[in-house]
């Protein structure tokens, strides 16, 4: 697999006066039949078998030692001798195949031996100790993933248990899943000797489990071919017509993507920027795609210019260059450098627009991220080795680890924390099958990428977990928003979380979560408290996100001290109560309580039409009385017109007051009118009346009063 583009009907590369080492030839992996594989020797002899291997090997590691590989297979070879391939092919082209494919992506030495071995264990007599007595604990550990992920049923009722399998043997050590990608590619080349309804099952499989995978890990090369597998067993006649679109446009004299190939030549080498430019041919399936977005297929839509530079601040340069000498589209340029995707991947993309109109795509990147880019966690080398120091430089998070690239420690998380193998695997599709994400900025600099349609929800669990369940709002682009909000690329979020212990989630948040991770913490914990974050009518309203949770004190004598503040006494030892999020109740009001689920007293205002409701569907009274406090917690709705800084302003006037911002929400503005609710801790009760009347005194404001309805709740 030829982890670099080429484009021999083009001029070589931009260079400089620096000199450059003549580049060793790639082997095409697409053409690689069993002679290239074999060597022109007898079929009882392969003496040059695993030279292929050794060439592809040191190309990237130079220095590596390969009497490992040597030793491997050397035992290899003996221990499948005999066994033959469905084709007719000796057995041990198939690992050599698979080994050949992770050397040219820049495998390390460990990888390379555990690959030449993974069927061994499986299809021979050899075993795991054996295995490990010679090559060592490292080796057996994937050599005994390999095998344990080929002994997993495919089949539509195991998903679930096999994705589980699959992630705990990547997440211990990415490589094992890295073979079985190699695996499965040389596999999927050799399907044509199965039956036909075989074939479709295999590559159903590929498509909807180890495709997906690919793309999460980065490994570009494996995916797009399997791709193009698949594409051409299940949709045969789509594939064959794309066959020919390209053949097509092969044979055409005038290419536009030559033309701005040598123009994009000119100006860099113009600009004394040292760079390789190449056209970079669509996949099978990425001009289907276009097929099918744009109808009629130009040229330029056939691929892409691919510009490789040698430092980070070069492609910037690059980029400056293009965008000055040639005509951009703007609308089509990312910065993927700056924030890269979760797979690792790094590039500049651009267009720019050819004399005839036809859009040329770029992508600009270094060498180095070329190579990340094609293969992913393969590149990056062996996980086990002490970092160099330019590695911990660049360490950030995502790239810290290379056995754990964010993602797959998400998805680890996800698998262990699910409440049940269905939640996982639904919540999983429902990933995989994402194919944008967008980046989001928390405060402090840092970044959040999510799904594309993901929700404020969705980007508190992303930051905080599972402390997410005390979430209360947030500030979208400094405003406040619910919780539903959908974010776009490039907004600024900050989840704005509560301070009461008993904070839980809603059962509504479910339908505003888009990842996994905060659809697995709420079903978890609503799968924990039965009966919460949910309810009917005016219960559920006296039981929502908007109420005060505190604990009832039993009776006691007139003169025992009351610990906490704002706390109601009920006729009911030992229960928990809620202040109602409909009426927020503060002292002095007249109240009255419910019981509800749970052993829960929901405390009312006795105007509250919640009341009237639960005495009408014969709900019994519970009584309600306030201890000795100072402090209280109330929701107020106040009503404006909407003009510039009206909130900083209403802000400022409750905290002059000292009322503490609880939670707050801003609806949308409605003919020029716009409808704000706080809840607020006010230190005294007797403060209440003062505040109204400050908020009241804001310019704007024509209404404030207390909450007599359910509100939206975060």
């Amino acid at each position: 697999m030829s982890a670099e583009a080429t484009n021999p009907a083009s001029p070589g590369p931009v260079t400089n006066t620096a000199p450059r080492r003549k580049a060793r030839p790639r082997i095409d992996l697409r053409r690689l039949g069993r002679a290239a594989l074999l060597g022109p020797t007898a079929r009882d002899r392969l003496p040059d078998a695993i030279g292929h291997v050794a060439e592809a090997h040191r190309a990237h590691h130079p220095d590596a030692d390969l009497e490992p590989l040597r030793r491997a297979w050397v035992l290899a070879e003996s221990s499948h001798r005999g066994q033959m391939r469905k084709s007719g092919e000796p057995y041990i082209t198939h690992p050599l195949a698979v080994t050949l494919i992770l050397a040219e992506l820049g495998a390390e030495t460990t990888t390379l031996t555990a690959s030449l071995l993974h069927d061994t264990v499986e299809d021979t007599e050899v075993t795991l100790d054996q295995v490990g007595e010679e090559f060592g604990a490292e080796v057996r550990y994937l050599v005994d993933g390999v095998t344990k992920l080929e002994k997993v049923d495919y089949g539509a009722a195991a998903e679930p248990e096999t994705f589980r399998k699959m992630l705990v043997a990547t997440g211990s050590d990415v490589r094992v899943m890295s073979i079985k990608l190699a695996d499965r590619l040389h596999n999927m080349r050799t399907l044509g000797v199965m039956r036909p309804e075989k074939q479709a099952r295999i590559a159903k499989v590929t498509r909807d489990v180890l495709i997906p995978l690919a793309e999460r890990l980065g490994v570009q090369a494996l995916k797009t071919e399997l791709e193009d597998l698949v594409f051409a067993i299940l949709h045969p006649e789509e594939y064959d017509h794309t066959r020919e679109l390209i053949v097509d446009n092969a044979s055409r004299a005038d290419d536009p993507l030559a033309e701005v190939t040598d123009e994009v030549r000119t100006v860099l080498r113009d600009a004394d920027i040292q760079a390789e430019v190449l056209i970079r041919p669509r996949h099978f399936v990425s001009v289907h795609r276009v097929a099918r977005k744009r109808g009629r297929l130009r040229g330029a839509d056939f691929g892409r210019l691919l510009v490789l530079v040698n430092e980070d601040a070069d492609c910037y340069g690059v980029l400056g260059e293009l965008h000055t000498c040639l005509k951009p589209v703007v609308s089509e340029f990312k910065d993927f450098i700056a924030v890269p995707k979760f797979n690792l991947y790094q590039s500049l993309h651009t267009a720019v627009a050819h004399t005839d109109g036809q859009v040329v795509e770029v992508l600009i990147r270094t060498h180095q991220m070329h190579k990340v880019a094609e293969a992913g966690v393969i590149a990056l080398g062996n996980p086990y080795a002490p970092p160099s120091e330019e590695q911990q430089a660049a360490a950030d998070g995502e790239r810290a680890d290379p056995t754990r690239p964010g993602w797959l420690s998400r998805l680890l998380d996800w698998q262990e924390g699910a409440p049940d193998p269905d939640t996982f695997w639904s919540t999983l599709r429902e990933d995989l099958a994402q194919d944008r994400e967008i980046t989001v900025f928390r405060p402090d600099g840092g970044t959040l990428g999510l799904p594309d349609g993901a929700t404020c929800v969705d980007a508190a669990y992303a930051q905080y977990g599972e402390d997410a369940h005390a979430c209360i709002g947030a500030r979208v682009n400094g405003r406040l928003a619910t919780l539903s909000t959908v974010l776009r690329d490039g907004d600024t979020v900050q989840p704005l979380m509560g301070q009461d212990p008993a904070s839980e989630p809603s059962r509504e948040w479910l339908e505003h979560a888009h990842t996994p991770a905060a659809r697995i913490a709420i079903q978890r914990w609503l799968a924990a408290h039965p009966g919460s974050g949910d309810g009917e009518g005016a219960e559920a309203n006296a039981a929502d996100r908007g109420t005060q949770t505190v604990r009832s004190a039993p009776p006691a004598a007139e003169d025992a001290p009351t610990s906490n503040p704002a706390t109601p006494v009920v006729d009911q030892p030992g229960a928990t109560v809620r202040l109602a999020g409909c009426c927020t109740p503060v002292p002095p009001d007249e109240v009255t309580g419910f019981s509800v689920r749970g052993g829960v007293v929901t405390v009312h205002r006795v105007e509250c039409s919640a009341v009237a409701h639960m005495k009408s569907v014969g709900r019994a009274e519970v009584g309600v009385r306030w201890g000795d406090t100072t402090e209280c917690r109330v929701t107020l709705v106040a009503e404006s017109f909407g003009r510039p800084h009206l909130l900083a302003d209403l802000t400022e006037a409750m905290a002059l007051e000292g009322a503490e911002i609880v939670s707050a929400t801003v609806e949308p503005p409605s003919q020029q009118r716009v409808r704000h609710t706080y809840t607020l801790q006010l230190p005294d009760a007797a403060h209440l009346p003062a505040l109204m009347r400050a908020m009241r005194n804001v310019p704007g404001v024509y209404d404030v009063s207390r909450a007599q309805h359910h509100t939206t709740a975060f």
